[in-house]
């Protein structure tokens, strides 16, 4: 455990659930708790009374819960594709889909794993901005948007808030102890920093194929 003895009053960090001790954290003021901060392609679970943040551009983020037993977390993806991947593209049947399905699986795997139900699961969903429109003739945040949709429906499951689309990018910040989300609609000064982010990572993608496949338990 990591204890900040410089800081009066900052209480001991606790240890992070198997798996995630790589994921920053670092105490916020503001709040006065803990934030693990998850950037494209990362994902977080935690049991503990911390937030989990990330910035989006036209990247979607599910936040994920079971009320209940008090597990919860966050994912950021992207669906890699290529101007001619992103024009055949049509919601689950695509190649590219199989990394939107590998991050949502395992991010309820790992809920699941730790004592969440299923049945019990509070989804929130966010992104999806129109920040990289000029990459492609496509719209690579609508098809993040559509996918998961999609994949909630074919799962069974359903999102009870959703803050998706338009053309900004959005900083989001979530409780899952309370399962509070706050969205910070962010100004086109934030644009370049994003973009060049989520294009690095887009271009990490083509590069090297998701590992594995990942099946709901």
């Amino acid at each position: 455990m990591s204890v900040l003895s410089n800081k009066k009053g900052v209480p001991e960090m606790e240890k992070a659930i198997n798996g995630f001790e790589t994921i920053g954290r670092s105490w916020d003021r503001q709040r006065e708790c803990y934030a693990a901060k998850i950037l494209p392609g990362e994902f977080y679970v935690t049991k503990h009374s911390e937030i989990i943040t990330t910035v989006l551009g036209s990247c979607v983020s599910a936040c994920i819960r079971d009320p209940d037993f008090a597990i919860g977390g966050m994912n950021h993806f992207m669906l890699p594709a290529s101007k001619e991947q992103m024009q055949n593209m049509s919601g689950m049947d695509s190649e590219a889909a199989r990394y939107g399905i590998y991050a949502m699986e395992q991010l309820i795997n790992e809920i699941l794993k730790n004592g969440g139900r299923k049945s019990a699961l509070e989804i929130k969903l966010f992104g999806g901005g129109r920040v990289l429109q000029n990459m492609t003739h496509s719209d690579i945040g609508n098809r993040n948007i559509n996918f998961v949709l999609e994949y909630l429906k074919t799962e069974g499951l359903k999102s009870v808030a959703e803050d998706l689309g338009d053309v900004y990018p959005r900083k989001v910040i979530y409780n899952p102890l309370t399962g509070k989300v706050n969205v910070k609609r962010l100004r086109s000064t934030h644009n370049d920093t994003i973009v060049k982010r989520e294009t690095g990572y887009m271009q990490d993608l083509q590069k090297e194929p998701v590992s594995g496949d990942v099946e709901l338990f």
